[in-house]
């Protein structure tokens, strides 16, 4: 994976909250921002919370653009709760250790040996997963 691209502070608004409300008006969209984020960050929020519960507000806005101040997996969910927004994230480099911690490749092999003694096996993943995990649940 490359590297976020950041902006040279030099080159950032003098007024980047107004600049940023300015961008989610233009843009129709909508903030979402995970617990652990900064206070900045939340302030200029429309919606703060958890993994499940910013995932169940993102399936139910009616923006075009999903900002999504989280990890990757958590844009991921909103994208297949809201399939016609477009869902883009400040920091590419952002990751989680949970959904790290179970490789799709990893889970699938899991699942295909377990399918042999149990071939009516229910498949179900936790919300902090990567999309490619959760595309193998039941």
């Amino acid at each position: 994976m490359t590297a976020a691209l950041r902006t040279p502070v030099a080159e950032l608004p003098d007024d980047l909250e107004d600049a940023i409300r300015r961008l989610k008006r233009e843009r129709n969209a909508v903030l979402l921002a995970h617990y652990y984020q900064e206070d900045e960050i939340q302030d200029l929020a429309d919606h703060v919370g958890d993994s499940l519960a910013l995932a169940r507000i993102a399936e139910k806005v009616g923006c075009d653009v999903i900002a999504f101040c989280g990890v990757h997996f958590m844009a991921e969910t909103a994208k297949i709760l809201n399939p016609k927004a477009r869902v883009v994230v400040p920091d590419l480099a952002a990751g989680c250790s949970l959904a790290d911690g179970c490789p799709a490749g990893e889970f699938a092999a899991f699942i295909a040996r377990h399918r042999v003694q149990h071939p009516d096996l229910v498949v179900v993943s936790y919300v902090n997963t990567s999309a490619a995990v959760k595309a193998l649940s039941t």
